[in-house]
């Protein structure tokens, strides 16, 4: 289902994020205005968030968005 290429991979910590605060995929769709389905997809990197949902979803969490999201692999937690 992923078409594209690495470069264009936008990777997130949604569900870090989501885990941290008890929320499920379900509650954070219905906050954002996207199908559940779609967080999950989010979450996989099989979809990269247009910038107005990319905004949205940090909003939701109150962070900035470069918290939730990165064109780079975040580093793991310990490193």
């Amino acid at each position: 289902m992923n078409s594209q290429s690495e470069r264009e991979v936008v990777h997130n910590r949604i569900a870090m994020l989501r885990a941290e605060r008890g929320i499920s995929r379900r509650q954070l769709a219905t906050a954002v205005g996207v199908h559940y389905q779609t967080v999950g997809y989010l979450e996989r990197g099989e979809y990269s968030p247009s910038l107005h949902l990319a905004l949205r979803i940090a909003g939701y969490f109150g962070v900035p968005v470069e918290v939730v999201f990165a064109t780079e692999p975040f580093p793991r937690l310990g490193e």
